[in-house]
């Protein structure tokens, strides 16, 4: 299956992509799913597979999940691969047009990016990358409110502020390759959602 093009969004420290920044109550999922539709997008978060497939009592990664997420590392790099090919395959199998794919919160290290042009070469292109820049309590905050009410083992902030160093020594050098290339779209996420929104809108107007 050829899959084209897929954008790669980064955020500051590799949580769970634009609708952390936010409640789920104010919209954001909504306008945020709109928009990807509108430009022909399908939406796979990295995380958010990696929580269902943790979640499954007959997955085979499911507690090497839970430990590696609790810790606040990153996971090995077969398994979300493995995740993210498996529903970008199911998806053009049900449909054969839908050939592109946002993918959020991936890579978030050198051995993912390797990892995904290997599996991935010949057969997706990336256009560019998202890259939603903050700084550390604005995308601590609301993953803390969150936890309140998700369940999640890591939404607390000592596995948060663990994930803030993983950020600084895996994921910003993935973020600088990808700016070297010419391919980082860099969005103040600190801004309200609206105008977050917004400009994610006008990159993909831009984009196409």
């Amino acid at each position: 299956m050829r899959y084209r093009p897929a954008e790669l969004v980064l955020t500051r420290f590799g949580l769970t992509g634009t609708l952390t920044f936010s409640s789920p109550d104010d919209g954001i999922t909504l306008k945020y799913g709109k928009s990807l539709k509108k430009y022909g997008y399908t939406h796979l978060s990295a995380g958010e597979l990696l929580h269902d497939e943790r979640k499954n009592p007959d997955s085979q990664y499911g507690e090497l999940i839970e430990k590696y997420i609790k810790e606040g590392k990153i996971v090995p790099v077969e398994i979300p691969i493995s995740l993210l090919k498996r529903e970008m395959d199911q998806t053009m199998t049900a449909n054969t047009q839908k050939n592109k794919f946002l993918i959020d919160g991936f890579p978030r290290n050198q051995d993912k990016l390797q990892g995904w042009n290997k599996t991935m070469d010949g057969k997706a292109d990336v256009s560019f990358v998202l890259f939603f820049d903050c700084n550390n309590e604005i995308c601590i905050e609301p993953c803390l409110e969150r936890g309140k009410s998700s369940g999640r083992t890591d939404d607390n902030r000592e596995s948060l502020e663990k994930r803030i160093q993983t950020y600084l020594q895996s994921t910003k050098p993935i973020i600088d390759l990808y700016e070297e290339m010419g391919k980082v779209r860099k969005i103040d996420a600190s801004k309200s959602v609206d105008e977050v929104f917004d400009e994610v809108v006008k990159i993909f107007d831009k984009e196409g």
